[in-house]
């Protein structure tokens, strides 16, 4: 069954955490810079969310690259960028409508959640839980079934 990291940024403290793993894990060193994850942070509304790959069925990052560097792993599904063949055109990057493809000038590389082969490293440390890696069907049904309760529980109050 395929996964996807799922994201409830109702839970996200903004901490950043799971930006210092991912860079830790993919370039050894805690750097933001070096992170497959972003943590927006709408301070105005006091609201901050992970914005990650999404892991596109109809991915655009993957139709734009003139060179076919972008290929769906078969255990993972995720998208992997084949460094070896990427021009570092970064066509990939304008296309993704989610910024999730991004460009390290010191690399000289694409970076894209790889979904860490399986086992995201983001949501084992994330201390809110607001990142998980479930099937996307699973995780639309608990938001259906979340907000399906709340209508209950304002329905008893009135009545």
């Amino acid at each position: 069954m395929e996964k996807n990291l799922i994201v409830q940024p109702e839970t996200c403290t903004g901490c950043r955490t799971c930006e210092m793993i991912c860079s830790f894990v993919h370039a050894q060193e805690f750097n933001p810079l070096r992170s497959r994850i972003t943590v927006f942070s709408y301070e105005k509304v006091g609201l901050s969310a992970p914005m990650v790959c999404q892991q596109c069925s109809v991915a655009a990052c993957m139709q734009v690259c003139p060179v076919g560097a972008i290929q769906r792993d078969e255990h993972s599904a995720a998208l992997l960028v084949s460094q070896d063949k990427c021009l570092r055109c970064k066509m990939c990057t304008i296309a993704c409508p989610f910024g999730a493809a991004t460009y390290d000038p010191g690399k000289d590389m694409i970076l894209k959640c790889d979904l860490c082969g399986g086992d995201p490293q983001c949501i084992k440390y994330c201390p809110s839980g607001a990142i998980s890696y479930q099937d996307p069907l699973q995780a639309t049904l608990a938001k259906r079934k979340s907000y399906a309760e709340k209508f209950k529980t304002a329905f008893e109050e009135v009545i």
